[in-house]
């Protein structure tokens, strides 16, 4: 007997589905007719006017379309990967490891094979208006093929294979489950395609330093200036840019566990890229910016009045990747959310991370990128110790689920031995800082935190430390706001991604303003 797909993921919402389509389609065809129509016959319609930017309106019906088609493809791939046995147990719902749900696994790979064939099919759009005819059916001079940006194609493209890459990486990750040792050259190897469409298309290899270090710098002698502001740093900022994807896609990889959190830290990263894209772009009626206090270049149409030429054009790109990665993660977290019917897999997380970098890339922003992985930074900082095995890392550092009254608790690693010396001098730091909660011989451990007795083949003396929470930023969060329910502390960290986003543009355009003098590059 047959499976039906029906029965895996959340219920779709069936009236939502067909009215957004719809929409969707609208928004896309309208930048298309005056390509593929007679301008005589266009005269006996009344159309509404063309928008500023077509290409950006069929954007937004291409995002639509992948919210939907998330939701669709989710529950209709998930029959396929359950009888392929590519399925995992929920670890913190009741039964564990040993009888908790099982859920099907490596749904990074439809979604994004989604957005990969959405994207392809977007990619006439951005030059839809070379193929414009002017008068008389000739050609006019700024159009057509002789002035066809073939570079920002190329941009394009490149960071299409690097998607591919990525994705098809991914999902032998997901199959093979490799090592975290052989993981790190993964990202490298799908950036490849894009920094060397970066170096071709002369690539910019210099950063802009703050005010006066520049001057204080150049009296040692350094080489390399342009001005006394902006340092060249040459093959150094290709380390740098080789080094951004692989941070970017393990950052979300090593943040995961909880029903939705891999997803919604992606679609709101995601968001704020596009929200960082908007504020370049020459779009926002004038009397929105006169009510916000005439900000920017009302006339213009302008948030950022230094925003113009090639920057604008670079916003715009990474904003057609970004629409559609909204709607694709919003779709996702749909099915994804507590209590998940769908888990990511690695897949996922080197799509989005790659993604991610890919813009920055070819945007010329990858320092504004790492001001929106300020939680993502802070994960891989306190993760530190048990990464490189200061502290002994267990396979899983998922918080600790109670049966009885639902909640999660930080999980916690009891040391079998004597900690170390640097050992304990690094989790004493971390206490004292309150990022970590110990458990010291004496002491009677909380049954709330406690994950069972352990034996131990050491006799601890008074005071030892015996177990530490795991060193996440779940966990601490945990340590910090007490046991909490599942769906809730991923709402809590989303609340911490959406906060960090509202730092880290208040840190590019009020703080930068003042530290870089004005230069906002």
């Amino acid at each position: 007997m047959s499976v039906r797909p029906e029965r895996y993921g959340h219920p779709l919402p069936t009236l939502l589905l067909y009215t957004l389509t719809s929409i969707a389609l609208a928004l896309i065809a309208q930048p298309l007719l005056p390509v593929v129509l007679p301008s005589h016959l266009l005269q006996h319609f009344n159309l509404p006017p063309p928008p500023a930017f077509p290409a950006l309106q069929a954007c937004l019906g291409f995002s639509i379309l992948t919210f939907v088609g998330s939701l669709v493809a989710v529950p209709a791939v998930s029959a396929a990967l359950m009888a392929k046995g590519i399925q995992g147990r929920d670890l913190l719902k009741p039964g564990g490891r040993v009888s908790g749900p099982m859920i099907p696994e490596c749904l990074g790979l439809p979604i994004a094979c989604l957005y990969i064939l959405l994207m392809m099919l977007f990619i006439p759009f951005p030059f839809s208006h070379m193929f414009n005819s002017g008068r008389k059916g000739q050609i006019e001079k700024s159009v057509g093929r002789e002035c066809f940006p073939t570079s920002e194609l190329t941009l394009y493209l490149s960071s299409l294979l690097s998607l591919m890459v990525a994705t098809l990486l991914g999902f032998i990750d997901d199959l093979f489950d490799i090592r975290w040792r052989h993981k790190l050259p993964i990202p490298l190897i799908a950036a490849i395609p894009t920094l060397v469409v970066y170096y071709s298309e002369g690539g910019l290899t210099s950063v802009v330093l703050p005010k006066g270090v520049g001057r204080w710098i150049e009296t040692l002698g350094w080489g390399g200036w342009v001005g006394s502001k902006v340092i060249d740093l040459g093959p150094l900022y290709y380390i740098y840019l080789l080094l951004l994807p692989t941070f970017t896609t393990n950052s979300i990889n090593i943040l995961a566990g909880v029903n939705g959190v891999e997803c919604i830290q992606a679609l709101i990263i995601a968001a704020s890229v596009l929200l960082n894209d908007l504020l370049f772009l020459p779009l926002w009626p004038r009397w929105l910016l006169v009510a916000l206090g005439g900000i920017g270049d009302p006339d213009a149409g302008k948030i950022l009045a230094f925003a113009g030429g090639e920057m604008v054009q670079r916003h715009l790109m990474s904003a057609y990747f970004m629409g559609p990665m909204v709607g694709v993660c919003a779709g996702f977290l749909w099915h994804n959310w507590y209590p998940a019917k769908a888990f990511p897999g690695d897949t996922f997380c080197y799509f989005t991370g790659m993604a991610f970098s890919a813009v920055a890339l070819q945007g010329h922003f990858s320092k504004t990128l790492i001001l929106f992985f300020v939680p993502q930074i802070f994960n891989f900082i306190l993760s530190c110790p048990q990464l490189f095995h200061l502290v002994e890392c267990p396979r899983h550092r998922l918080p600790h689920y109670e049966t009885g009254t639902n909640l999660l608790h930080p999980s916690r690693v009891i040391f079998a031995k004597r900690p170390a010396a640097h050992t304990r001098l690094v989790l004493s730091v971390l206490e004292i800082l309150g990022l970590v909660r110990l458990e010291r011989a004496a002491e009677s451990p909380s049954p709330s935190t406690s994950e069972g007795s352990v034996e131990r083949a050491w006799t601890a003396q008074k005071g030892d430390i015996v177990s530490s929470t795991n060193l996440t930023i779940l966990n601490f969060l945990l340590v910090r706001l007490g046991p909490m329910r599942e769906d809730t502390l991923c709402s809590v960290m989303g609340g911490v991604q959406v906060g960090c986003s509202a730092l880290a543009f208040w840190v590019r355009y009020g703080l930068g303003a003042w530290v870089y003098g004005g230069d906002r590059r």
